[in-house]
């Protein structure tokens, strides 16, 4: 879609509506904002009360049974009078924290094709993707990944400016900030916008909108109200943090950008997306890991909340008589200092002494009913979310092998396996994107972005570096086993130029190590010359009268025997 004209058109999208109400349900509980979430379920915010929206949810039985919405513990109000005591455990956050952790702890390896190009090439393109993946680029990749598994999706923007950094970078765009169009489910217009800092009146909402079209972006400055879009300004220098964008555009406020595809790269979590299923324009946009578990999140919340309730209330208290209170003259209350030990004895009115007057109150703290049923809902939330117990520590921290974690992390490295399958092409389409502009505006040399790309993540689960040793051990020992084998099997992250290297080293030192005057390298050094016999009587030189053939059996034999060592 182009850009909106002006007027009262409304904004965000009505068509986006859905999918902005459960992205905005899902960063309350990824944000672990306690405001935000009362307001999604309960207070004004509430996008329950929309009727599109409501119509919807009803197909989606969302609602209970005779036409009521499904209780909620952050939907109900806080009781008056009472200090707000509800509790939140930010387990949203660490879902999605762990799935940037499981993609993003190590940068993959990216490589060039050399079928698609000289060597030469493939060699000075890969080096400058390795810059691309520096610190700063793996950092947002991963920071893209966080928000991608709590969000369900999200965008990467390839931008420059050789007066900040001399190559391209990554620019992170979240779901919400994008209204796509789509086309055989790939992404094929996208309009970008945001909100920019109020001006003199501070009820009017200015909005900076990108029209991302292949080889070109149009842009447009709007002054509007908190829905509706409002009037298109004449000029981007209209507001201050838009005037960069004049010297860049031209009267229409338009930007070429020399390259025949989109600057956008749309990264989905996981497809497909249960929740919007029927809804138009939906289908490419990926799946939550938080979708599907809110109720129980809910009840996470309830749970830690009643305990900590039932902490409070399980405080001993004491009920004494109001003639034991202590008063400093009529009108002035009474107090009792539970700290004073000796006190003089008390005229009492009733035949019953002091000891029998005091009642001590002490509630019982559920404390095995709350933590069992607080473990069992994170077990569910955690298996729903397509992760083990084992990736958030339940096991313990007692050190076990590589197979053994590995077995218990397995849902956890299924569900980072399903998520590479998306990440990879993402990666590849916004690196080779990169590319074009680092070569079109940056001035990049030997960088040849028509180069096929290829990635490979790195294990989840490093081995045990003494379990491979005793591997390689026995295979050595059984003769089952090639010197470069051994240093594949060892560093795994190698290449095949690189693990020749690594065994032509090995053959070195091993030769380099070899006795002088050894020259079959049988690991023993010349005897020390001695004028006595040998220690079974035969004399130095006994041999020299053997004919040839027995000669060249006992040099074959010792040939046998090197081999076989």
């Amino acid at each position: 879609m182009p850009l909106p004209p002006s007027g009262n058109t409304p904004w965000p999208p009505p068509a986006l509506e859905i999918p902005h109400a459960d992205m905005d349900m899902w960063r309350a509980w990824y944000s672990g904002n306690t405001d935000h979430l009362a307001a999604v379920y309960g207070g004004p915010t509430n996008y329950r009360s929309n009727a599109v929206a409501r119509q919807f949810f009803e197909v989606d039985q969302r609602h209970a049974v005779g036409g009521s919405e499904l209780r909620s513990f952050w939907g109900q109000d806080a009781t008056p009078g009472q200090q707000a005591a509800k509790l939140h455990v930010p387990i949203a956050g660490d879902i999605a924290e762990l799935s940037a952790n499981l993609l993003w702890a190590d940068v993959p390896t990216v490589s060039v094709d050399l079928d698609s190009t000289d060597k030469v090439t493939a060699r000075s393109t890969q080096a400058q993707i390795g810059r691309y993946l520096d610190d700063r680029g793996h950092a947002k990749l991963r920071e893209a990944a966080e928000l991608t598994a709590g969000l369900s999706n999200v965008y990467l923007r390839v931008v420059w400016d050789t007066t900040l950094r001399p190559r391209p970078w990554t620019d992170v765009i979240a779901p919400e900030a994008v209204v796509p169009t789509w086309r055989w489910g790939e992404l094929a217009e996208a309009i970008v916008w945001r909100e920019l800092a109020p001006l003199v009146d501070e009820s009017k909402v200015w909005r900076l909108l990108e029209f991302h079209t292949p080889g070109a972006i149009e842009y447009g400055l709007y002054e509007g109200g908190t829905s509706t879009l409002g009037m298109r300004a004449d000029s981007l220098a209209a507001h201050p943090d838009t005037e960069y964008l004049v010297s860049r555009t031209d009267s229409l406020g338009r930007q070429s950008t020399g390259i025949g595809r989109l600057l956008i790269t749309h990264v989905p979590n996981v497809l497909p997306n249960r929740v919007w299923d029927g809804v138009p324009n939906t289908a490419p946009l990926g799946r939550s890991d938080l979708s599907g578990v809110e109720p129980f999140m809910d009840a996470l919340d309830e749970t830690w909340t009643s305990w900590m309730r039932d902490l409070r209330l399980g405080k001993a208290r004491l009920l004494i008589p109001q003639s034991m209170l202590d008063t400093d003259g009529p009108g002035t209350g009474g107090s009792f200092n539970l700290e004073e030990e000796v006190r003089v004895a008390l005229n009492m009115l009733d035949e019953g002494s002091a000891k029998d007057s005091i009642t001590e109150i002490q509630f019982k703290i559920r404390v095995e009913e709350h933590e069992r049923t607080g473990k069992a809902l994170r077990r569910q939330i955690l298996s729903s979310a397509g992760y083990s117990a084992q990736s958030f520590g339940e096991e313990g921290t007692v050190a076990t092998t590589a197979t053994e974690v590995t077995a218990r992390k397995e849902e956890s490295l299924t569900t980072r396996g399903t998520k590479i399958l998306y990440q990879r092409p993402a990666l590849l389409d916004h690196l080779t994107t990169m590319m074009m502009v680092d070569v079109r505006h940056c001035g990049a040399k030997g960088v040849d972005p028509a180069a096929e790309l290829t990635a490979s993540w790195p294990q989840a689960v490093q081995p045990d570096p003494e379990a491979t040793a005793r591997t390689l051990q026995l295979l050595d020992t059984a003769g089952a086993i090639s010197t470069f084998m051994k240093v594949k099997m060892r560093s795994p992250e190698l290449d095949d130029t690189e693990v020749m290297a690594e065994v032509r080293r090995i053959r070195d030192d091993k030769q380099s190590t070899a006795p002088a005057g050894d020259p079959f390298n049988t690991g023993g050094g010349l005897e020390e010359p001695n004028d006595e016999a040998d220690s079974d009587g035969t004399e130095a030189g006994a041999d020299e009268g053997l004919d040839e053939t027995e000669d060249e059996e006992g040099v074959g034999g010792g040939s046998r025997g090197l081999a076989a060592a």
